[in-house]
């Protein structure tokens, strides 16, 4: 399988991307961060490249670039997103518009240059990172970020249902509490906003999770290399919970 990753340098997308190249698939580890994508790659020992989800010029030079390097492609993960965190009065036009550009907007851009190239191909899989947040409101201080959450999860189920008669299947997976840098972020963030320490803030995270730790990157990956494989061959639309019984639907 051939399989192009948006936000691979890092996190949970890195994650994905070692998890398809261990087993055994050929890999385009993509980022805004050239540099970052291309370290990532070469760790693995598979394709790096630039790629900015909000460009729709870039998003096919990057695609063109991975099928002249791999050959046709077979499945295409949408995981690049962004957070901010503030109470839900105090949030920002540029937080609403920088949320819902990167994690709504840039799935609908690359999700609309993935099933052009998937048509073409016969067919194949796309799978978009959504998260807990696409599924529970509850999500403190994270209203803007819900938002684009749950357009994600809406917008997959659309594209399932539009795609299908080209054989393309479109999954989401709901991550919760993933140990990242950009979780790292959201806890000093947390704390600040509810005047706590960042230990207590994690402890909370951790009492919501009813296996009773923190997600890890690979937790994710392994559920996006099940929806993009033969396994799921009989699955689209979903929103697969990945939160540790954080969230139950």
């Amino acid at each position: 399988m051939n399989v192009l990753v948006t936000g691979a340098a890092t996190g949970i997308g890195a994650a994905i991307a070692e998890a398809f190249v261990g087993a055994g698939h050929q890999v385009a580890v993509t980022d805004i961060n050239e540099e970052a994508a291309v370290a990532t790659a070469d760790r693995l020992g598979t394709l790096g490249l630039h790629l900015d989800v909000l460009d729709r010029s870039s998003i096919a030079a990057a695609a063109d670039h991975v099928e002249d390097e791999l050959g046709q492609l077979d499945a295409w993960i949408s995981n690049a997103g962004v957070s901010t965190m503030g109470p839900f009065a105090e949030l920002t036009e540029r937080d609403w518009d920088l949320n819902m550009d990167v994690n709504a907007k840039g799935v609908f851009f690359c999700g609309q240059e993935a099933a052009r190239r998937l048509g073409r191909n016969g067919g194949g899989a796309i799978v978009n990172t959504a998260s807990m947040a696409g599924k529970r409101g509850a999500a403190p201080f994270l209203a803007h970020y819900v938002a684009s959450k749950f357009a994600v999860v809406g917008l997959t189920q659309a594209m399932a249902a539009e795609l299908a008669p080209l054989n393309i299947r479109v999954n989401c997976v709901c991550p919760g509490y993933v140990a990242t840098s950009m979780q790292e972020r959201e806890l000093r963030w947390e704390a600040d906003l509810r005047g706590i320490t960042i230990d207590e803030v994690r402890q909370m995270w951790v009492a919501d999770t009813p296996l009773r730790r923190l997600e890890t990157p690979m937790d994710v990956a392994k559920c996006v290399l099940f929806l993009a494989g033969d396994g799921a061959g009989f699955i689209t639309g979903e929103a697969l919970a990945v939160n540790g019984g954080s969230f139950m639907d």
